[in-house]
């Protein structure tokens, strides 16, 4: 017994502990708004999925945090061709939900979402390809190696899933890391330049619903009965407005209470939170959010290993793009997509992703290898 009080005291001192509670405090932050968004409905399956996912993410935080990433990325090749098989697998087995078929159904009382689960992995693949390459890293072979790895994940979302939300996820990190890594910046004006080129055949392909759902932010004509496109931004506006300063209570919010706040537990969860607990409620979550992510910028900039300072980075821009989407989404400035906000809203996949990927983020704290060789990283903080 002695030994395992030890061991345990050990990994107190050496972890990332911060980082654990700041996660922990979110998520059953998360929790009580979850109870409160799903009450109407007298279903408490929601609230007992979301402990044991915390619970089994809290076991990965440890499990992540005491192996070496560096085993783990090694063997990027591997990632690579598991991430796309398992991706794939939505093809047979996939469960269609608002739109988007991004979820696995294998009978169990959960089901998976693969492309949140590889987020992670497409950031340790990116990390270790460009610290490999971090002396020839804005090469154009290098270049293009790291775009072909980013558009193959997002072509494989896109095409087994039609999860939009989640590929410019995926599209975000890459710009993200590919900038903090170092890459010239010549790169990136010249990628602007092929897509603005490219914008009237993208748009082109896109269905009229999914231009409307853009249109819509800057023409008042469209959908003015809000009975199609604008009637979720409109609801999650109207739900934050009820909220004001204060809210109106927990449990006691207007239209989370009847049910009418579309996805209040998931991709609304933040406009639930506004109409219950008000602004000050909204600005707590903004406020744990934004802490984790500073923490995970602080531990990758203390790292003196570039490839881990890159994960570090790559998760804190995974975790930033996603919030601002989210509420963007939710405060009518951002084209509605299916796109969760990180520790808050329902779905077990999500929380033990986050707690996996923070648990590679204290390893890194654990163990900050030096790296003679590592490059300048932008930006120095």
């Amino acid at each position: 017994m002695q030994g395992i009080f030890r061991a345990i005291g050990e990994f107190i001192k050496k972890a990332d502990m911060l980082l654990l509670s700041l996660c922990v405090t979110a998520t059953i932050y998360g929790i009580v708004i979850i109870s409160s968004a799903t009450n109407y409905a007298g279903n408490s399956r929601y609230v007992l999925i979301q402990l044991v996912a915390l619970l089994l993410g809290i076991a990965l935080y440890v499990l992540f945090t005491l192996i070496d990433v560096d085993i783990i990325a090694e063997r990027r090749e591997l990632l690579l061709v598991f991430s796309v098989f398992f991706i794939a697998l939505l093809r047979f087995f996939g469960v269609e939900r608002g739109g988007n078929k991004s979820w696995l159904d294998f009978g169990l009382p959960v089901m998976i979402q693969p492309a949140e689960i590889c987020k992670v992995i497409f950031i340790i693949i990116l990390a270790k390809t460009m610290s490999v390459k971090q002396n020839k890293l804005s090469s154009p072979i290098t270049v293009a190696e790291l775009a072909g790895i980013t558009v193959l994940f997002a072509a494989v979302i896109r095409f087994f899933s039609w999860d939009d939300g989640m590929m410019l996820n995926y599209l975000l990190i890459f710009i993200i890391m590919a900038f903090s890594g170092g890459i010239n910046l010549i790169w990136f004006l010249a990628a602007g330049g092929v897509l603005l080129a490219a914008f009237p055949f993208i748009w082109s392909r896109l269905g009229t619903y999914q231009q409307n759902r853009i249109l819509v932010l800057f023409d008042p004509t469209i959908d003015p009965e809000a009975k199609e496109v604008r009637w979720q931004m409109n609801r999650s506006i109207r739900a934050l407005q009820n909220g004001g300063v204060t809210g109106q209570g927990l449990y006691n919010g207007t239209m989370v209470q009847s049910g009418s706040l579309p996805a209040q537990h998931t991709d609304t969860i933040f406009c639930a939170c506004g109409e219950e607990l008000g602004m000050i409620g909204c600005l707590l979550i903004l406020l744990l959010l934004g802490a984790i992510i500073v923490r995970c910028v602080y531990v990758g900039v203390k790292s003196e290993n570039y490839m881990n300072r890159l994960i570090c980075i790559g998760i804190a821009g995974m975790l930033a793009s996603q919030i601002g989407i989210n509420v963007g989404m939710c405060i009518g400035v951002f084209p509605v997509v299916g796109l969760t906000l990180p520790f808050f809203s329902y779905g077990g996949s999500s929380i033990v992703t986050m707690f996996a990927a923070m648990g590679f983020v204290s390893g890194i704290w654990m163990r900050p290898a030096p790296d003679s060789n590592a490059r300048y990283i932008r930006p120095k903080l």
